[in-house]
């Protein structure tokens, strides 16, 4: 059978740091918006601060910190040819604030990529995957611009220490995940709980500006160390296809198309805001604050490649039920047009 792939196709798997590594306070690591997520009765539950009692799975996760040469040679056994991973953002700087990095986090990763060089593997470095320092998101995260400076200084330490083993990079993880609710405290870094009224759609929209002008300054920055890095976008695949070919749910599922999955990758591949959000913005009253040079950011900084985690899908279209109680014809739905297994 003929093979579909080239030889240098990049076989392989992804985490997360907070998924993994464990050792959530050791060797300087600062507390990020991940280590107070706790799991509860009803599943992850936002705590103020790391409080007795509680379990959080990020701060053991699987051990990764003091076992990554054991589990780095299974993926090898395995046949990786790629690695996805993220740098823990306060393992670098633990409450985002410091002058300085912290060299014990930046050693730990120098021997983590030496490790996967031992083996072949390539490295695809996630910058930052809802790892956001906690010290930042009590103050607004990313609904803040100060972020911005913030993230650029923790990217160019990271470019500078790294740029000789590491060609791939991500600035966010699935940042369109900062469109919907319960991203405000992971993808926004903003220290709110998904059901607070101040979890608007202003204030989400307000976060992702900031990521985009923050992403497009860090990717300049970036091929200006190294011209060999490639840096790209990554947006959860969040699709809802029509559900029905009646022409109401064909638009409407255009619609949330555009605004769930195409928007964040429209303004980071082509360097603008499209048009169909700038009427969703006038529609919804949403008014975004930004700065003169911003526009011209944005178009320096288009992203080299993107990357889509593709999870399930969905149904939209005119639930008739809907419609006689509440007079919503917009609603999403399982797709009955798939098996459950």
């Amino acid at each position: 059978m003929k093979n579909l792939f080239p030889k240098n196709f990049l076989w392989g798997a992804s985490s997360a740091a907070n998924q993994i590594e464990g050792a959530w306070n050791e060797d300087g690591k600062g507390i990020s918006v991940i280590d107070v997520q706790a799991c509860g009765e009803h599943g992850r539950m936002e705590t103020d601060g790391v409080l007795e009692g509680y379990l959080y799975t990020s701060h053991k996760a699987t051990d990764f910190y003091h076992h990554y040469q054991e589990d780095i040679a299974l993926m090898a056994e395995m046949g990786f040819k790629s690695y996805r991973m993220s740098i823990a953002w306060t393992r670098i700087y633990p409450t985002g604030k410091e002058e300085k990095p912290n060299e014990k986090g930046l050693q730990f990763y120098d021997s983590v990529f030496a490790e996967l060089k031992k083996y072949n593997i390539e490295p695809i470095v996630t910058i930052s995957h809802y790892e956001p320092p906690y010290a930042l998101a009590i103050e607004g995260g990313w609904s803040k611009r100060e972020m911005i400076n913030y993230y650029v200084k923790y990217a160019k330490t990271l470019f500078e220490r790294y740029k000789d083993d590491v060609r791939y990079w991500m600035t966010f993880n699935e940042i369109n995940c900062a469109t919907v609710p319960f991203g405000i405290m992971t993808a926004c870094g903003v220290n709110l709980k998904i059901r607070d009224p101040r979890n608007t759609e202003q204030l989400r929209f307000q976060c992702l500006h900031n990521q985009f002008v923050a992403s497009a300054l860090t990717v300049k920055l970036g091929h200006e160390i190294n011209p060999y890095f490639q840096i790209g976008c990554m947006i959860a695949a969040m699709v809802d296809y029509p559900l029905t070919c009646h022409p109401d749910d064909m638009l409407l599922s255009q619609q949330v198309c555009q605004e769930k999955n195409c928007f964040c990758g429209d303004v980071m591949i082509r360097g603008k805001y499209p048009k169909y959000m700038n009427r969703y913005f006038y529609k919804k009253g949403i008014r975004i604050e930004k700065n003169e040079e911003d526009e011209q950011i944005l178009k320096a900084g288009t992203v080299d490649y993107v990357a889509i985690s593709y999870y399930s899908t969905n149904c939209v279209g005119n639930d008739r039920n809907a419609e006689k109680s509440s007079g919503n014809l917009s609603t999403s739905l399982k797709n009955p047009y798939l098996e459950k297994k």
